[in-house]
């Protein structure tokens, strides 16, 4: 008998369907020469101090730093999980075989493994590894499955990655709460993603709050009702504009020069998880945990493909499928119809087996939606349109730049026109988006002729310097997952992604944690601070707690070691060195500070 373990009862019954398991059990389903059965995410979890060591069940500085001499695992304390444990238990020590039919990603083979050694599994382990939960994916994964230990490193990765957040939070938590709280209730949780990721918004909030406005001039002009702008740019002397506002007033404006420059705006890169939260927070409001929520509902329906994935490329071999996938999204026939028509172009800007890993990007499988909650259906619309638009040709545009002066003062405009649309066709009935593309810099210029002239209507303007924008969700994903910096330029982004803290499926976690400690909250979209959270950054002095980059540097060791280019065992002594050294130094203060 074959003993298939999925991660959740539905994926598992879709699993059972297509082997022709049909005979329900209590905790799984039978039949075919297969039992499918299933965990709840989380099963087992690493041991708590207090099962390593008596000295560890109360919190004292004298026994930190807690560093187990080898980690162990328990089932977490649930009378449900204890019970499918069991279960699962049985059917595994009588197996011939197992399938490993867990989440294809990191946590995925971390539940897994862990259900598997607290069994005591034996028998021979093999892997199923699929990006939908289509039928054709199912059987097509079954026909190839993997071995176990293929993913070996990424189970390591895992590992690393639970060990080092254990070893950061379990002891930088006891230790600045036992150091710093004034209130025997107060818990400072610290962690080693969470932390940075707060700094970030502390940091943005001291920016915005030590801002202190500037004052300065802009000398606009009006002629033929385009607003043009003066070359020079600010004053921040407001008699030097008056006395160029004065020299021009009633002189004629010239047009001196009329300049177009045509150019190509390419369709948008399809979504991976960070960016998908970012748009749905940037269009809908919805948070990261929501619109992850959302998309994993879309997946274990099978409408769309894995969606905890950190590129958005795809694979040389999803090519010859896209044709039926298009074919599939009947309810944009009037986008997909034309391009079914020829044969659909094949880019590296969509296609590039190199920066593909694991997963592709989050695309549509093809089957039809049916039944959908409203965020899915706005999550599954922006994910079928993104995908249609990546085989429409770029949009062309041409920008028109138009100098002028009066006297000697210089004055430019630029409009921008749009030539042939291309991809952006597929966005036309996209509400959302032709509301945006209403406040972009798309505006047409009237035509203009070198040496023309006539009046115009100068003005200058008083205007004041603007603080940092507060983070939003959005823009805190991005903080994220360049480690703190700051790029519009997708290219670049994708060279930062190897340093960002924490992973496209753990991001939304982390902010859902920090509202949880009560360390942000949100003023419609902007997120801000508590002061319990701006008391906790000034208390912490050790840069490794609070530095995006510096975390980004354990996130890229935590990559190299899935890709097989770093040694594990060298991540966690490092860890276990970075929290000794941390003890020493906040034992080391000798000031009176306490957290009011």
């Amino acid at each position: 008998m074959t003993v298939c373990i999925a991660e959740k009862p539905s994926v598992a019954k879709e699993i059972a369907d297509v082997l022709g398991a049909r005979t329900k059990h209590d905790g799984y389903i039978e039949g075919n020469g297969y039992q499918v059965t299933w965990t709840f995410g989380h099963l087992c979890t690493l041991k708590e101090p207090a099962d390593y060591s008596d000295n560890w069940k109360s919190w004292s500085l004298g026994s930190l730093p807690m560093i187990p001499p080898r980690f162990g695992i328990k089932l977490i304390d649930d009378k449900g999980i204890e019970k499918q444990f069991k279960i699962i238990e049985s059917l595994m020590l009588k197996a011939d075989s197992i399938v490993n039919c867990g989440d294809a990603g990191q946590e995925g083979e971390l539940i897994q493994r862990w259900v598997m050694q607290k069994v005591g599994v034996k028998c021979p382990v093999k892997r199923l590894w699929i990006s939908s939960l289509t039928e054709e994916s199912i059987r097509e994964g079954f026909k190839q499955l993997k071995l176990q230990s293929d993913f070996q490193r990424l189970y390591e990765a895992g590992l690393c990655r639970a060990i080092g957040d254990w070893l950061l939070g379990m002891n930088a938590t006891r230790l600045y709460t036992l150091k710093y709280r004034s209130d025997r209730k107060q818990i400072l949780s610290i962690g080693r993603v969470q932390t940075p990721t707060l700094a970030l918004v502390v940091n943005r909030q001291k920016e915005i709050d030590n801002f202190r406005p500037e004052q300065y001039w802009e000398l606009k002009t009006n002629y033929r009702d385009v607003k043009f702008s003066a070359v020079k740019g600010r004053f921040t002397d407001k008699s030097e504009g008056e006395k160029i506002l004065a020299s021009i007033s009633g002189k004629p404006f010239n047009v001196t020069d009329v300049s177009k420059k045509e150019g190509k705006e390419y369709p948008m890169r399809l979504f991976d998880l960070t960016s998908l939260q970012v748009e749905c927070n940037r269009r809908y409001g919805m948070s990261a945990d929501v619109t992850l929520k959302t998309i994993q509902s879309l997946y274990e329906k099978k409408i769309t493909t894995y969606p905890r994935v950190d590129t958005s490329f795809l694979s040389d071999d999803i090519y010859p499928k896209c044709p039926q996938i298009l074919k599939g999204l009947t309810e944009y026939s009037q986008y997909t119809e034309p391009l079914l028509a020829r044969k659909l172009p094949k880019t590296k800007r969509v296609f590039d087996n190199s920066k593909v890993t694991d997963h592709h990007a989050i695309i549509p499988t093809g089957v039809k939606p049916a039944a959908l909650s409203e965020s899915e259906k706005r999550v599954f619309d922006l994910v079928a349109r993104r995908f249609i638009a990546s085989f429409w040709p770029e949009c062309l545009f041409s920008t028109t730049t138009v100098m002028g002066n009066v006297e000697k003062t210089e004055f430019k405009v630029t409009g921008k026109e749009i030539l042939m649309p291309g991809w952006r066709v597929v966005y036309e009935g996209d509400k959302t988006a032709e509301k945006e593309k209403d406040t972009d810099e798309e505006n047409n210029l009237p035509q203009f002729e070198t040496g023309e002239s006539g009046p115009h209507v100068p003005e200058l303007a008083e205007k004041w310097t603007q603080p940092p924008k507060p983070y939003t969700e959005a823009t805190l994903l991005r903080a994220m997952e360049t480690a703190g910096k700051f790029v519009d330029n997708e290219e670049l982004r994708d060279a930062l992604k190897e340093n960002g803290i924490g992973r496209p499926s753990t991001r939304a976690a982390i902010i859902e944690t920090l509202y949880k400690r009560d360390y942000i909250r949100k003023e419609k979209k902007n997120l801000r601070p508590t002061p319990t959270a701006m008391k906790l950054m000034d208390l912490i002095h050790e840069e490794l707690l609070k530095s995006a980059e510096l975390t980004g540097r354990w996130e890229k060791h935590l990559r190299e070691i899935e890709k097989g280019t770093y040694d594990s065992q060298q991540f966690v002594t490092e860890m276990k060195q970075m929290v000794t050294d941390l003890t020493r130094n906040v034992l080391a203060d000798n000031s009176s500070v306490r957290l009011q």
